[in-house]
């Protein structure tokens, strides 16, 4: 009976998708998965039972990634799930980026009690002035699942959109608008009214917004930040407002630094926190875990490749090993010496990590496993008649 510990309070979508023979509890003691959302597993015991773990979003950064590698546990995240919700935020910040409606409602407000409200209103309007989207340029950077939709319901909306993402997926490519160009990098900080972000936070994107990179934005440009805020330089943010470089800066991700700076609109980690997207989420996540756990495929997984097939075997063999020269050979060697026939194999590799599903006509034999166990380059084997 496949047990699966929940660390965070998750959609009750999710049960709905695990079998009835499943436990999915927060009480669970030996765990075969984990699914999670926001919580810090960094100092989290990990069981010698445990073969993944989900988490009910797009970021990882929660999770000890190279520990849960190290073990043989892949790392599941739900791209694209919460992708709609996000979407919906960056276009009002658009709205919000270009009309000084935040300011605006403010101002209102200290009106309470006031006489003459309508002609005060109309008299003091003009402080509120802002420009419209329709004609501008946005400039996407990251043409994932959120950067895709981003472009292409700017391009409905009238707005010219250039895109920059070195790593576009072949699916990415399929989905943009052709009305969206993409670019380098250069040329869209250049060209850009507004700039929307939407990459992971890794070594080489950290404080990608920089002094630097803020001196080749147009004077009065907007910066859309709903990624994460490490990707800016605070310091650098705030002095490109200060100056006028960037009309606005708005994040999803407030710090003692950024609130309350004029011209800096902080939104409390709202983009995607629709219920909608938490069911996608959970949805999605639980999926993954009952596809591996059963059948041994991976999908959306962060530390391993993807490796998806039908089961259409007697018997499966899932092995992670390292992306190492020969690895194959000596599986399969191993495997044809038991004459065992082998009706399909798949092999991919993700940096230093490969996977492999191999497909039977027979089980092996229990040797036969303990002998490809015994190999240095092998991580993980797991077997299924």
């Amino acid at each position: 009976m496949p047990e699966i510990l929940k660390l965070n309070a998750i959609s009750e979508v999710a049960d709905k998708e695990f079998p009835q023979n499943y436990v999915f509890s927060d009480s669970v003691k030996n765990p075969d998965g984990i699914m999670l959302r926001s919580f810090n597993m960094h100092e989290y015991p990990l069981n010698d039972e445990l073969l993944a773990v989900a988490r009910a979003g797009a970021g990882t950064n929660n999770i000890p990634i190279p520990k849960c590698t190290e073990k043989g546990i892949v790392v599941f995240n739900t791209p694209g799930a919460n992708a709609n919700a996000v979407k919906e935020l960056v276009i009002c910040e658009l709205l919000l980026g270009g009309r000084k409606i935040v300011d605006a409602i403010e101002w209102v407000k200290t009106l309470k009690g006031s006489e003459g409200i309508s002609k005060t209103v109309e008299k003091g309007k003009s402080k509120f002035v802002g420009h419209e989207i329709l004609g501008k340029t946005l400039g996407v950077i990251g043409l994932g699942a959120i950067g895709v939709m981003v472009a292409n319901t700017a391009a409905d909306l009238g707005m010219k959109v250039l895109g920059y993402d070195p790593y576009l997926s072949v699916q990415g490519a399929l989905h943009l608008d052709n009305r969206v160009q993409t670019s380098d990098l250069d040329t869209l900080l250049k060209n850009s009214d507004f700039i929307t972000v939407h990459v992971p936070l890794t070594p080489s994107t950290e404080n990608m917004f920089n002094a630097d990179s803020f001196g080749k934005m147009k004077d009065g440009s907007v910066l859309i930040n709903n990624s994460r805020g490490e990707l800016v330089d605070v310091k650098a943010v705030l002095s490109a407002v200060e100056s006028g470089k960037l009309e606005r800066y708005i994040t999803d991700f407030p710090s003692e630094e950024l609130i309350g700076v004029p011209n800096v609109i902080c939104v409390p980690h709202l983009g995607a926190s629709t219920p909608e997207a938490e069911d996608n989420c959970a949805a999605m996540a639980a999926r993954e875990l009952v596809d591996y756990i059963e059948n041994g495929n991976i999908t959306h997984s962060v530390n391993f490749p993807d490796v998806c097939s039908p089961r259409t075997s007697a018997a499966r063999a899932c092995i992670m090993h390292k992306n190492e020269e020969g690895v194959i050979s000596k599986i399969t060697t191993i495997i044809s010496s038991a004459n065992i026939n082998i009706a399909d194999l798949q092999d991919k590799s993700k940096k230093e990590m490969a996977y492999m599903i191999v497909d039977l006509d027979q089980p092996l034999p229990e040797a036969v496993i303990e002998e490809i166990k015994k190999l240095d380059c092998v991580i993980r084997v797991r077997i299924f008649a």
